[in-house]
């Protein structure tokens, strides 16, 4: 998944402010690969620096951002359209029930800061008033049954997807789950910046607390015991590279056997809650978190629990509510962002409606911004990168045939979805109206809840998408053995499809998007599926061994990156990333070099194809990221920064030293030898 372009933030205007008029592209716009350049630097030493350089000195990250670049240049394009889409909704009068009305009425309501100051708290009082009933063990799990249902978190969490062992039906899954910072490490890491962010992290608990009316000193020791009783839980969860073995995080147990995995949770009780009590059998992930996790709620107090629950409730809500606790939750965020100031309140707005309703708001989008022909582009190019994996399936010299043979099927099975869904979700169960912001989001969570759970016993929804069309990011789905390309993942903001040459395409999209999600495929998990997209071994042995073999020389490169200080990344957490990059900008390769435009070999705003290649690649990975947001970053995502994303991959590419001339005394050389070779 490209994760990484989604979740940071640019603007376009910023974009055009370093150009050079003088250096055209198709349509007679500056072009953008031109202008982004710092020819200060030598390509073969950063080529990272070379490509963006030139942009990031111009571009400085705006005290809203973590961080500025690419991603957020397609989302601010994306953002003003959402914004027109949900203005006109709102004017338009429309009649209860309608796409219009749920638009319209959760914009308007959400954008009335008046009325949600004067609301208070009082929308969650229901909530609040259950958590303050609770009395005992049996009241506690049930009152966090029913806070899952509106999608606050607690020690228990439970979903419904594919069986990896069978992807024809859907399954009950568990993972470990219950702490409130972002990854296990914040727990037990005693350098200074972890002790700053639990240090915090109490304050803002105790903040919170105080907030809704409890004691401030009742709250500071609250604040503790909470964490002291993450702590625990974190104890018993899998470190993140554990994650990443799809066998050892599949355990399956019949719901009659849960006492196996943990007596002390009432496992009947919470299956029916949550509306699961067709289940009979569940896969749990870490079933050890759960044997932990039990224990606590059997063992830690249940006013420290009622405490938990208050927190996460107010915390999940903190941006719906008045100013007062959507500006704490920022402040607190900033430890992890670096982001300066809060973005104004029409963007969290937007943002919040597109996770309730972006495939509605996407339905309206595609049918202005992104038309048949662009779709047609997008479709055949995955046609293209699709022949060029299985030439190169065919030419590897340490595969056996037995196992090229079930390669070559797997990837005809590959299914494509390109732009947005053929068939649209129903969106008539969501009500939302104009009682709160707070209510429409309790709504929209149990609309969701009610709509993954009530998927079990039903059959495989193959033409459902978990991204939305203006989404920028993709994936790729091994259950399914599909890839899912959204329309925004393909926008360069400021440019119609049009305009945009065939070498920055196959650079920008088939490489960095198209290549990257196919090569998921057959990555370090995604190659343990099978073509019906089972987890079912289908490599020899011997084959399995060559294999990890080259993906270890892999993570041992990015393991040796050093980002920030002394941080190194985890080349083991980010090998599927990693080695998806990799095969990424070697496809696009091979299908560029069919092109009229690669073979004609003519300069565009003096560059050759074949530099505007790497050069498209790059520009997919444009961003400047703040310190904070950097280390948390590597602390606790599996993708590389952005930098290692271009400069690593690249290393290993032989077109990329021929194209540049890259020599041994270069930065970014590697002896033949020493590259990285999987696909």
């Amino acid at each position: 998944m490209n994760l990484y372009k989604y979740l940071y933030a640019a603007g376009f205007v910023a974009l055009a402010a370093c150009t050079n008029s003088s250096q055209t592209a198709t349509g007679g716009k500056p072009d953008i690969l031109a202008a982004n350049l710092d020819t200060t630097v030598n390509p073969a030493d950063d080529f990272f620096a070379y490509a963006n350089g030139g942009w990031i000195k111009n571009n400085p990250i705006p005290e809203d951002q973590s961080s500025w670049g690419i991603g957020g240049l397609v989302q601010e394009e994306n953002r003003k359209r959402l914004k027109e889409i949900a203005e006109k909704a709102a004017e338009a009068n429309a009649a209860d029930g309608t796409t219009e009305q749920k638009i319209g009425d959760f914009w308007a309501v959400a954008m009335d800061s008046a009325k949600i100051e004067a609301d208070g708290i009082r929308p969650l009082q229901p909530y609040l008033d259950k958590i303050n009933a609770v009395s005992d063990n049996k009241t506690l799990q049930g009152t966090l049954a029913e806070l899952d249902n509106i999608g606050v978190g607690g020690p228990i969490a439970m979903s419904v997807g594919q069986d990896d062992k069978n992807s024809t039906v859907y399954a009950l899954h568990m993972r470990q789950t219950g702490i409130g910072l972002p990854e296990r490490e914040y727990y037990f890491k005693n350098d200074s910046s972890t002790l700053a962010i639990r240090a915090a992290y109490v304050s803002y608990i105790t903040r919170l607390l105080t907030m809704i009316g409890e004691d401030p000193a009742k709250a500071s020791t609250a604040a503790k015991n909470i964490l002291a009783m993450e702590t625990q839980m974190a104890g018993s969860f899998r470190k993140r590279e554990a994650l990443r073995d799809p066998y050892a995080n599949y355990n399956k147990f019949a719901v009659k056997d849960l006492a196996k995995v943990s007596p002390d949770i009432d496992w009947v009780n919470y299956i029916s809650i949550v509306g699961a009590s067709k289940a009979d059998s569940v896969i749990i992930g870490q079933p050890e978190a759960y044997k932990e996790n039990g224990i606590l709620l059997k063992t830690i107090p249940v006013d420290t629990w009622k405490d938990y629950m208050r927190f996460n409730l107010v915390d999940n809500f903190a941006a719906a509510l008045p100013d007062t606790f959507g500006r704490a939750a920022f402040a607190y965020s900033q430890l992890f962002s670096g982001a300066k100031v809060r973005r104004v309140r029409w963007k969290r707005v937007i943002g919040s409606e597109e996770g309730v309703m972006g495939e509605l708001m996407g339905k309206l989008y595609v049918q202005e911004f992104f038309d048949s022909t662009a779709k047609k582009r997008y479709s055949d190019l995955v046609e293209n990168i699709r022949t060029a994996l299985k030439n190169r399936i065919q030419n590897l010299p340490w595969m056996s045939d037995s196992t090229k043979q079930k390669a070559y099927a797997k990837l005809a099975a590959v299914n494509k979805k390109v732009g947005y869904p053929d068939k649209w979700k129903d969106f008539s169960g969501l009500h939302i109206g104009k009682e709160s912001y707070i209510q429409n989001l309790i709504n929209a969570s149990i609309f969701w809840h009610n709509y993954n759970i009530s998927k079990l016993g039903q059959p495989i929804n193959k033409d459902e998408w978990d991204m939305f069309p203006q989404t920028y990011n993709a994936y790729y789905d091994p259950s399914n053995n599909e890839i899912v390309l959204p329309a925004g993942i393909f926008t360069v903001p400021g440019y119609k499809d049009n305009e945009l040459d065939d070498a920055l395409v196959y650079g920008y999209g088939a490489a960095s998007t198209i290549g990257h999600e196919l090569t998921h495929g057959f990555d370090d998990e995604g190659r343990q599926y099978d073509a019906q997209g089972n987890l079912k071994p289908w490599w020899t042995p011997a084959d399995s061994a060559k294999f990890q073999q080259r993906a270890d020389m892999l993570a041992n490169q990015f393991s040796s990156y050093v980002p920030i200080d002394t941080l190194h990344l985890n080349g083991k957490i980010s090998l599927g990333e990693n080695i998806a990059d990799l095969g990424g900008v070697l496809l696009g390769w091979d299908a560029f070099k069919l092109t009229d435009q690669y073979k004609k070999n003519e300069p565009v705003a003096g560059l050759s194809p074949a530099k505007r290649y790497f050069l498209g690649y790059a520009l997919g990975w444009l961003q400047n990221i703040r310190p904070s947001a950097l280390r948390t970053q590597v602390l606790q995502d599996e993708h590389a920064p952005a930098r290692y994303r271009v400069n690593g991959p690249f290393t290993d590419v032989d077109a990329f030293y021929e194209t540049f001339n890259v020599q041994p005394n270069n930065k970014m050389y590697k002896a033949d030898s020493a590259r990285v070779r999987i696909w």
